[in-house]
């Protein structure tokens, strides 16, 4: 038997999105900016999914942009925006506000202005894993082009203030861009709501197809482009649509619309019960970041446990047919502490001895029975072999759950 608890990664092709994408990786292969009538098919397909996107976050169908994913979404945009900030006034230095927690689809890009001579400030988080508007309020300069925050946390799940961000962001007159990735799918989204300006989402993490996003771009905002080409998804995004998957994300899209909150409440119950059971099972645990249920998403929790390497936890527990994830990443060799975790305030060990258990439609709670048979077992045998624990900790017993 295997178990899956890295939602937040990547989730299951939902039955439904797949019904909907197989017409159109078979006989319905039209081009989409075809006039002939297999084009229009396409083409109504296509517009047919932007409605279902738009439903989903609450704008209108022409404020949608379908991308290759959250990546391409987030860069476009960002560098959207700041290549039509580098045109205004000539010579300028444009600046660019963001947080120090963002997915590195936002980080990189935003480094990568960094060498061009942009300025960019990196926001701190709380403890808890929240960027203070007020902090945001004061960053704020005269030739600020570009304020982007994520919605939800994809490590520790904690959900941003964005809509008191954006109502600075509007009062200074900046555009404003949330990553809502993590939060698209599974809490209500509302771009009016939000008062965001922008909002990149991906069609794999809530059930759809991996490769195809979309990114909301708010009636009057201008993007530069940054690809080149034939433009069908408007002037920022040439190219050939991905049919399929584009039909995929719609899908998806009505699917997650029709039962976030039964979803949400599910899910919350079970991630709780999984959060508290390891805590009282497992000494010198706890839990990374904010446990307000009103401020993260609800599949998410995030536990460090201490005197082990997270990724050592994760094998062991892959070679039981669980699955999951640790906060770190793998670079060159070297194992990095979470940028994430690290914002929070964690030592780097205790960064690195972290796991993510994130949840989605699939999870029962017998998984979660599963996974706490095995936990306990797998943290006492690596803190065994850990020359850094102290003895009490050593000795962890599995029957602790049962006692």
């Amino acid at each position: 038997m295997s178990v899956y608890f890295d939602y937040n990664a990547t989730t299951p092709l939902a039955p439904e999105a797949l019904e909907a994408m197989l017409p159109f990786l078979r006989g319905e292969y039209g081009n989409a900016s075809s006039i002939h009538r297999p084009g229009q098919r396409a083409r109504a397909a296509v517009e047919k999914a932007r409605a279902q996107v738009a439903a989903l976050i609450g704008c209108r169908s022409d404020e949608v942009t379908f991308t290759a994913g959250g990546t391409e979404s987030d860069n476009l945009a960002i560098q959207g925006v700041m290549r039509g900030a580098l045109r205004n006034p000539p010579g300028s230095r444009p600046h660019i506000i963001t947080s120090a927690i963002e997915h590195h689809a936002v980080l990189h890009t935003c480094r990568a202005f960094e060498r061009e001579d942009l300025a960019v400030t990196y926001m701190p988080v709380s403890n808890e894993g929240f960027v203070d508007p007020g902090e945001i309020r004061r960053a704020l300069r005269p030739e600020t082009a570009l304020i982007t925050v994520m919605h939800a946390n994809n490590e520790i799940g904690a959900i941003q203030p964005i809509a008191e961000i954006a109502a600075i962001a509007r009062e200074a007159g900046v555009p404003f861009h949330t990553d809502a990735v993590q939060s698209v799918g599974k809490i209500p989204v509302s771009v009016e709501q939000l008062g965001v300006d922008l909002l990149s989402l991906s069609a794999h993490k809530f059930s759809g197809p991996k490769g195809v996003g979309a990114l909301y771009v708010r009636e009057g905002v201008e993007l530069r482009p940054i690809l080149y080409g034939g433009s069908r998804e408007g002037e920022p995004r040439p190219g050939t649509e991905n049919v399929a998957g584009i039909v995929g994300l719609g899908a998806a899209a009505e699917l997650a619309g029709g039962a976030l909150e039964e979803a949400a409440t599910r899910l919350s119950s079970i991630r709780d019960r999984l959060e508290q059971e390891i805590i009282n099972a497992i000494e010198a645990c706890g839990v990374n970041g904010t446990t307000d249920h009103l401020r993260r998403v609800p599949n998410t929790t995030n536990l460090h446990f201490d005197y082990i390497e997270g990724e050592s936890l994760v094998i062991a527990l892959d070679l039981k047919g669980i699955a999951c994830s640790t906060g770190a990443a793998c670079s060159s060799g070297a194992v990095e502490p979470s940028h994430v975790l690290l914002a929070l305030g964690l030592s780097a060990d205790r960064a690195r001895s972290s796991l993510r258990f994130s949840l989605g439609r699939e999870t029962a709670e017998q998984d979660v029975d599963l996974l706490l048979r095995a936990l306990p077992g797998v943290v006492d045998r690596l803190r065994e072999l850990s020359p850094v624990a102290p003895p009490r900790v050593r000795t962890i017993s599995a029957t602790k759950l049962t006692a």
